[in-house]
């Protein structure tokens, strides 16, 4: 089956989503309380921010980050915090144009997401914590809301 209608590649050939590179362009992580605040207690009250950013930056490869932003409180008092940019550089080939926006959102966060939640578990243990698993996130529910935000601005 070709997918290539309107596509940049060449008829017959698949669609392509390779990994050129992958890495942390931002990373901080307090503990503004500590050592009071390492002491078990209470459960704290965890709060997550996630979005997705994208550029072109040459004819087939994205730059594509995540950026997770978090916090635990304890009767408004920070445990900790955390902000992580998350990038990859990708090479997509044989994607129809319609469709490259969703794969650039979609399927490349997708696949740099098990490796920052790795890097914030790791960080958050290391700052004294219980290591935090983040959920999986549903980047397809995150680009439809994007759209939806978009859609409205373009009207």
């Amino acid at each position: 089956m070709s997918t290539t209608n309107g596509g940049q590649g060449d008829a017959g050939q698949p669609p392509q989503l390779n990994v050129l590179a992958q890495y942390i362009k931002d990373l901080s992580f307090e503990n503004p309380n500590a050592p009071q605040s390492l002491t078990p207690g209470q459960q704290p009250q965890i709060s997550i921010q996630i979005n997705v950013n994208s550029r072109h930056i040459a004819e087939t490869d994205f730059e594509v980050a995540l950026a997770l932003e978090g916090r635990a409180l304890i009767n408004d008092q920070i445990l900790f915090s955390f902000d992580l940019e998350f990038a990859g550089v990708f090479r997509i080939r044989n994607v129809p144009q319609e469709s490259l926006n969703a794969v650039v959102l979609i399927e490349c966060p997708r696949l740099l997401f098990p490796f920052a939640r790795e890097i914030i578990a790791t960080t958050v243990r290391n700052g004294g914590f219980p290591p935090l698993l983040l959920d999986p996130v549903d980047f397809v529910a995150l680009y439809r809301q994007r759209v939806a935000e978009l859609q409205p601005a373009s009207a």
